[in-house]
């Protein structure tokens, strides 16, 4: 190393951690007024600054299949890449950073992380890499991520660079409900994933991680098309009223459902699942509004079914709830779903049941672990299996608990 930590190797390449927290400083206050559209073009040209080239960004689609690029100047825009069985797929399943060397120089594949959201993968080629670059990289790439999501809400360009068919407007309108699809912490993580994504209308999942409270419900409104994404839209509102305002789960689901019958009459209904699972100890609570039974996995398999008693759907004016508990063991999974995944039949004409659910889970669970890489090898292989085909919503939320102490702060002292 030289005076001011620069690497002598690289004529006129300066990638010590100095100029690095410059570099990344510049980014970030260039990026305050930058229209969306140039975020991409401007991190490329950055990027150039420690010698990279060849900058792709490459955000997930919709049905989670493909990761595509976006256009801008100084980017490489080639075609869409593979989730599975590419370099970027693997870095995108396993918020790794990938390095293949190509041609006496290495590319580079570095999930972006909003958080704990993957929203895509960034790509960079490099003459050589070290510990330098890994370090001012990966924090480049957790830069670029958390300006993509902001910037993502004053534009469409981000939207349209995801999806490969037409949406429909109950798809507009349940995506725009939906949270990240993902979230980790060391004690807990989630992911879900709706079909079909371009025409999905009554199904929608929520959560909301407050202190060490993390609620979750998930939701499957009557019918198809405006009138069930209407109706998923006031039950989610109301789910998430009642939860800022600190309600236990018997007056979520009383509250939840005056809103549905006093908004589209009795003849209507939301089947609900509502959750709270305090991370710290594993303690679950939860309600069960004519909704298909979660799934308890153990030790890569499942093991039980949550089984409570009878609710009624939301809007059906039902009694007060009775609250279910349970206490789950550290690396316990719960997999929520919606009829759709069960009720759809084979093209023989056979329903395709629990039973088969638990088969093709317990195969995925033995081939895959990590909890988004779950969710999404679970959905796609049951539609495959339903011949790619799937004439009612279809989705999936997936919880792990892994405990430990929930006090991130400790970490810092």
């Amino acid at each position: 190393m030289t005076d001011g930590g620069r690497r002598p190797d690289r004529v006129g390449v300066d990638r010590s951690e100095g100029f690095g927290e410059r570099l990344l400083g510049v980014l970030l206050d260039r990026a305050h007024e930058m229209p969306p559209e140039l975020i991409a073009p401007l991190v490329a040209e950055e990027v150039a600054r420690v010698g990279g080239r060849d900058v792709s960004i490459l955000l997930q689609d919709y049905e989670q299949v493909l990761l595509v690029p976006l256009p801008g100047r100084r980017l490489k825009v080639g075609g869409p890449e593979p989730v599975e069985d590419s370099p970027a797929g693997e870095a995108f399943l396993s918020r790794r950073t990938v390095e293949v060397p190509k041609d006496g120089s290495v590319r580079m594949y570095l999930p972006l992380l909003d958080g704990s959201d993957q929203i895509g993968v960034m790509a960079v080629t490099l003459d050589r890499v070290d510990d330098d670059d890994r370090r001012l990289l990966r924090r480049l790439g957790g830069l670029v991520a958390d300006m993509i999501v902001t910037k993502d809400a004053y534009t469409d360009q981000f939207f349209q660079a995801r999806r490969s068919a037409p949406m429909s407007v109950a798809a507009e309108i349940q995506w725009s409900l939906l949270p990240p699809l993902s979230m980790t912490i060391p004690q807990v993580e989630v992911a879900g994933i709706l079909e079909p994504a371009y025409d999905v209308a009554g199904d929608s999942f929520d959560y909301a991680l407050n202190g060490d409270v993390l609620h979750m419900a998930m939701i499957d409104a009557m019918g198809h098309g405006l009138d069930a994404a209407t109706m998923a839209t006031v039950a989610i509102g109301a789910y998430r009223h009642t939860r800022r305002a600190h309600t236990d789960l018997s007056q979520v689901y009383a509250f939840m459902d005056r809103a549905i019958n006093e908004q589209f009459g009795p003849d209507h209904f939301v089947t609900a699942q509502m959750m709270i699972l305090d991370i710290t100890t594993g303690r679950l609570q939860w309600v069960n509004a004519g909704h298909p039974a979660p799934f308890l996995i153990r030790d890569r398999a499942v093991v039980d079914r949550l089984e409570s008693p009878t609710t009624l759907p939301v809007g059906f004016g039902g009694e007060e709830p009775s609250v279910s508990e349970r206490t789950l063991r550290p690396g316990d999974r719960l997999l929520c779903f919606t009829d759709g995944l069960i009720e759809e039949h084979h093209t023989g004409g056979e329903q395709f049941g629990e039973e088969q659910l638990i088969e093709w889970t317990n195969r995925i669970l033995r081939e895959r672990t990590e909890v988004r890489a779950v969710v999404r090898a679970l959905s796609h292989a049951l539609k495959h299996e339903r011949g790619g085909t799937t004439t009612d919503d279809a989705t999936i939320f997936l919880v792990e608990w892994r405990g430990g102490d929930a006090d991130h702060l400790t970490t810092l002292d």
